[in-house]
Parts: structure tokens; C-alpha cells; sequence
């Protein structure tokens, strides 16, 4: 039952990963406006969203073979984590240092912090069994 929870919520992450990247792709402006709080963040740059886009389309595909392939899963879903925590990390530290008032946090949490907590528990789950064998 875990497994399928857990290879689920994977499908779904990468799933979601792939469509943001490939909205942030084929239309940054679009994305830009359409995403709430970004706007707050500084000026519309199609360059930056379009490299985060790509991204997000290696973070989705990591976490779709991981998904599918078992001996990928803990490499591909642990440097999946390492990056989206790194990201919400950076979230926070723009309200520690003021550039964003606390009121973020709970608007980013479903976005941000929300699929980095789980993509950590997934590979987490992933190492644990690769080591039960």
C-alpha cells in the first residue's frame, strides 16, 4: 500500500514539475502573471523563468523515472529533494531577511515548501528500501 502512495505521489510531483516547466517554457510572461506572489518578486525576466523552466522539465522527468525504473529512484529522487529544498530554503530566507513579509509562507507553502517535504519523505522511502532490498 505504501509503495503505491509513494509511486504515486511521485507520478503526480513529476507530472506537476513537467507542466510548469513547460508553461514556463512556452510562455514566461504568461507564467509570470498567472502564478500568484511572483509578480512581488522583481521584474518579468524570460530568460530566468525559461532557465528555471528547464528545470523544472529535469526535476519532473527525474521523478517520473524514478517512478518507473527502481534502481534510478534514490539518486534521481534525492537530488529532486536537494533542489526543491534548496528552493524553499531560499523562500524562507527572503522573509528572515525582510525582502519578503511572513505572509509568503503560507501562499508559497502548497507550491514550494509543500513538494519539497514530500520529495524528501520519497526518497527517504526510496533509500530505506533499497537497503530492505
Amino acid at each position: 500500500m505504501l509503495k503505491s502512495i509513494c509511486l504515486g505521489a511521485a507520478v503526480l510531483l513529476g507530472l506537476a514539475a513537467l507542466a510548469n516547466g513547460v508553461f514556463m517554457l512556452a510562455s514566461p510572461e504568461g507564467w509570470y502573471f498567472a502564478v500568484p506572489g511572483v509578480t512581488t518578486t522583481g521584474p518579468f525576466n524570460q530568460h530566468f523563468i525559461r532557465d528555471i523552466g528547464l528545470i523544472f522539465l529535469l526535476l519532473g522527468g527525474g521523478l517520473l523515472l524514478g517512478a518507473a525504473q527502481r534502481r534510478f529512484r534514490v539518486l534521481l529522487w534525492s537530488a529532486a529533494g536537494l533542489w526543491l529544498s534548496g528552493h524553499a530554503l531560499f523562500h524562507f530566507w527572503e522573509v528572515a531577511v525582510g525582502i519578503c513579509s511572513a505572509s509568503v509562507i503560507p501562499r508559497d507553502f502548497p507550491a514550494v515548501t509543500f513538494p519539497a517535504l514530500l520529495t524528501v519523505l520519497l526518497a527517504l522511502w526510496a533509500a530505506r528500501e533499497a537497503r530492505n532490498g
